[in-house]
């Protein structure tokens, strides 16, 4: 934690709460950083048509960015601790301004012809990289900002509404993905406007945030990569390693090194990393089904607009589960997870079955909002697996089990689907079959996480 100033008088209040002002340039940091990610989403399978390439080439070319963004985020979490938060978030805007600018150069000058297929897709990864490695870092230093200026009764409200804009960006990603693409930059439209975007913000951050002056003990901890309506954040239930005492981090002593296959959470991790492959899959098929099933190969800048239209709606379908239906509901880790991925099946035989744009979008819907209530039912469940003391080392394994199911597993589904449609879907419902037998068989029973939970 940041010292403050000896010579900067003491505030007559408790604390100095984060005014409307800064909590709304903070929203709009994340906002930005997941729109442009999810319209990059929307766009993406049209452009690899446009370019004749196969579509997994597409898919693996986010490979090397998720991989990335796993292993950086958590790195970045611990170093806005020591370095300040203000300073990560720039590094991280910086990272997707560059990251977004050079993407869309690259793919520009492969559409115009002027650099071949597999060069351009090279290029492209690389570019991309740049996202992965350094604009994760931007997530981590905004929750640990937020939580450092906020007491403990305010803090659950005020992170919530920073996850909230991550979600909200899934949204406005898709939904402004079509209207970007404009005469003389084709499909790399979206690309500029959320670089100018990003500009902007950057521009806004240095001028409009203060300095690190923390008045509460926090930790960075590490999001969740921005991938269409998979986006989740993992420090709403954080604590920041406040326990209940009122001690602070530095006081409970050293922390064990949590990992996969520590007993509490290994019936957990299984589901996660079984249900994220479902999900990460069926999110790398949805564009390029959009295409064949709308005819739109022949026309791939058509495709924009009806993909990013059923991006939006499993976005839109997984806020509902988020916001509505887990909270209305009272939804346990267990329930949430298990109704997750049997309703996630159901929706994906739909999806596989649809011949229309109304079908596709609805099948979407359904399984994401399946999806939607299935991953903050594993969170959940990581996190009352543990005790308050590890909630940091179990947030890092939640992060890392998320992040890897997008480094292969869309590629995967890819692959699967050009070879035979069904095969495709047949895998995403029977990782989703899996989940459900073994978490029915394995994962604690709500009553007994919530009355083991300490008050």
């Amino acid at each position: 934690m940041a010292e403050s100033d000896p010579s900067t008088p003491s505030p007559e209040p408790e604390y100095n709460p984060i005014s409307r002002d800064r909590m709304a340039l903070l929203f709009v940091v994340m906002l930005v950083t997941a729109a442009g990610n999810t319209a990059m989403q929307s766009v993406m399978p049209s452009i690899g048509t446009a370019l004749e390439v196969d579509d997994v080439w597409i898919s693996l070319a986010y490979t090397w960015s998720a991989l990335l963004w796993m292993l950086c985020a958590p790195i970045w979490a611990r170093r806005s601790d020591r370095r300040g938060r203000k300073a990560m978030m720039a590094l991280g805007l910086i990272g997707f301004i560059t990251s977004m600018g050079l993407c869309g150069l690259i793919l520009w000058f492969g559409l115009a012809g002027l650099l071949p297929a597999v060069w351009t897709l090279i290029l492209f990864a690389i570019a991309r990289s740049l996202y992965g490695g350094f604009g994760s870092a931007a997530p981590p230093a905004v929750q640990a900002y937020v939580a450092a200026r906020t007491a403990r009764s305010e803090r659950t409200q005020a992170l919530s509404l920073i996850a909230s804009s991550f979600g909200l960006g899934t949204v406005i990603g898709p939904a402004l993905a079509p209207l970007m693409v404009m005469p003389g930059l084709g499909l790399t439209g979206p690309f500029l406007a959320f670089t100018i975007l990003g500009v902007v913000t950057l521009v806004a951050l240095r001028i409009f945030l203060p300095n690190d002056e923390p008045q509460f003990p926090a930790r960075g901890l590490a999001f969740g990569a921005p991938y269409g309506a998979s986006s989740t954040d993992n420090s709403t239930d954080n604590d920041d390693g406040d326990s209940d005492n009122g001690d602070t981090p530095e006081s409970t002593g050293p922390r064990k090194n949590m990992g996969w296959w520590e007993p509490r959470l290994r019936p957990w991790v299984i589901a996660g990393l079984l249900g994220g492959h479902a999900h990460a899959m069926i999110l790398g098929i949805s564009g390029f089904l959009v295409l064949d099933r709308l005819n739109l190969r022949d026309t791939p800048a058509e495709g924009a607009g009806p993909v990013g239209l059923v991006l939006m709606c499993g976005a839109i379908a997984t806020l509902l589960a988020q916001w509505g239906i887990i909270p209305r509901m009272n939804l346990g880790p267990r329930a949430a997870t298990l109704s997750g991925v049997a309703m996630a099946a159901f929706g994906v035989l739909l999806f596989g079955a649809a011949q229309n744009l109304h079908g596709i979008a609805l099948g979407y819907a359904i399984a994401s909002l399946g999806f939607g209530l299935f991953r903050p039912g594993f969170n959940a469940g990581a996190s009352l697996a543990v005790s308050r003391a590890e909630q940091g080392e179990a947030s890092g394994v939640v992060a890392s089990v998320t992040g890897a199911a997008f480094i292969v597993a869309p590629a995967l589904g890819v692959l699967l689907y050009n070879w035979s449609e069904w095969l495709g879907f047949a895998v995403v419902i029977a990782l989703c079959a899996a989940v459900y037998v073994i978490g029915w068989t394995s994962l604690s029973r709500d009553e007994v996480m919530t009355a083991d939970k300490k008050p």
